[in-house]
């Protein structure tokens, strides 16, 4: 018997294939109120950017006398704004000290009869100075210029932290315008020292002291050449030059990298003001170590000596001593009985290596000469005339630089 469909299975056979009723109807009503919406604040957003255009500026506000501002956004707490330095400033700044050191002067004339006779006894005038230094060492132990602390009575230093004390002199070396000073304070922040070796032309660095005696200052630059010698400030010298600006009261700080590593001991400037002029010169990390460890454990730097005098090589003087060499360092001078001559150089004699190291000038030869170890036989690859030799030299201590006696 067959089976007529009632009028609900009729309806949902013929509904079956689509969504039911009350979702098409929701979807409706949420897409108005969707474009109701949009139409409301596109309509509100032309109002305000037609009337009031600051108000939707970025970080727009105003200041106390009703005056429109723009003002960033706050940076993210603890992070640094792209391109920043402030790391390694803040690593390297705490251990970099001032340093006042002051001492007695008398004139020149006091001890002349007639000058005390229209004068009087004239008493001594302090003298101070200025310059800067680093903490490399819980122990206390600072590194700053010769120079800084040369003949002074009494060295103060000032940490950052605004303690001040004493400081001994613990060893200089003139030849590289070095000294060690020694403090005693607890909880003293130490610099971390870095490989100056590694080094590039190009390489970014900050030049961290006390100019002028303003206050610590931070300044910025690149290297801008590295071996610089033959500039007659120091015997040994192998400076890094850069563009960071360094000013009086500099002497003695630290040249640091983008970590904050120290690379150098600031030193010297070429100015024709008495200011920076872009060209600075720092002692390498390397130096002061060596400088370091012979002044702490010896009492002064030990280097290697030959007896020699050395010129740069020309060719008037290759001319002179029949050598044909266009390289080397050519040696003028042999001191009797010293290493050299006992190893069988003479004058004329050209320098083409030390212990197989190339040098190309004086400052070389005497750089490679002073690394060398006393008593231990070194070899040099000599040119005379037309011929190589070989000589084995034993290097004996280099004397210790005469300074002159002050009045």
């Amino acid at each position: 018997m067959a089976t007529i469909p009632g009028p609900e299975d009729h309806t949902a056979e013929l509904r079956a294939p689509h969504a039911p009723l009350p979702y098409l109807l929701i979807m409706k009503r949420i897409w108005l109120l969707f474009s109701q919406a949009v139409t409301v604040f596109a309509a509100a957003y032309f109002v305000v950017a037609t009337l009031q255009p600051d108000w939707i500026r970025q970080g727009a506000t105003r200041s106390g006398a009703g005056v429109a501002l723009i003002e960033a956004p706050p940076a993210p707490a603890g992070q640094p704004a792209a391109g920043s330095f402030s790391g390694a400033a803040r690593k390297a700044s705490p251990a970099v000290v001032s340093i006042n050191t002051s001492k007695a002067v008398r004139h020149p004339r006091s001890n002349d009869p007639w000058f005390q006779f229209f004068f009087g006894d004239q008493a001594p005038q302090a003298q101070t100075g200025l310059g800067s230094g680093v903490i490399i060492s819980p122990d206390g132990y600072i590194l700053t210029n010769n120079h800084v602390v040369e003949g002074a009575d009494e060295i103060e230093v000032t940490l950052t932290d605004s303690r001040r004390t004493r400081a001994s002199v613990i060893g200089t070396d003139p030849e590289t315008d070095l000294a060690i000073l020694k403090i005693t304070l607890d909880k003293l922040p130490v610099i971390t020292l870095g490989d100056s070796d590694s080094l590039a032309v190009g390489d970014q660095v900050l030049a961290i002291g006390n100019p002028f005696g303003v206050g610590q200052t931070v300044t910025s630059g690149i290297v801008s050449a590295l071996g610089r010698s033959q500039l007659g400030i120091n015997t040994f010298e192998n400076f890094i030059q850069t563009d960071a600006a360094i000013n009086p009261g500099n002497s003695g700080g630290a040249l640091v990298d983008v970590n904050g590593n120290l690379m150098g001991i600031n030193t010297a400037i070429y100015s024709r003001s008495g200011g920076s002029m872009g060209i600075g010169f720092a002692i390498p990390v390397s130096t002061a170590r060596l400088v370091l460890d012979g002044i702490v454990k010896d009492g002064q730097v030990t280097r290697g000596w030959i007896g020699v005098e050395p010129n740069e090589l020309s060719a008037e003087l290759a001319e002179t001593f029949g050598v044909k060499a266009t390289e080397g360092v050519i040696i003028t001078g042999v001191l009797q009985d010293g290493p050299a001559a006992q190893a069988g150089m003479r004058p004329g004699d050209v320098i083409l290596k030390v212990d197989d190291k190339a040098v190309g000038n004086v400052s070389q030869l005497l750089t490679a000469v002073a690394a060398l170890k006393p008593g231990t036989p070194a070899a040099f690859e000599v040119q005379r005339a037309d011929k190589k030799l070989e000589l084995n030299i034993n290097p004996g201590v280099r004397p210790r630089p005469q300074r002159a006696v002050r009045r």
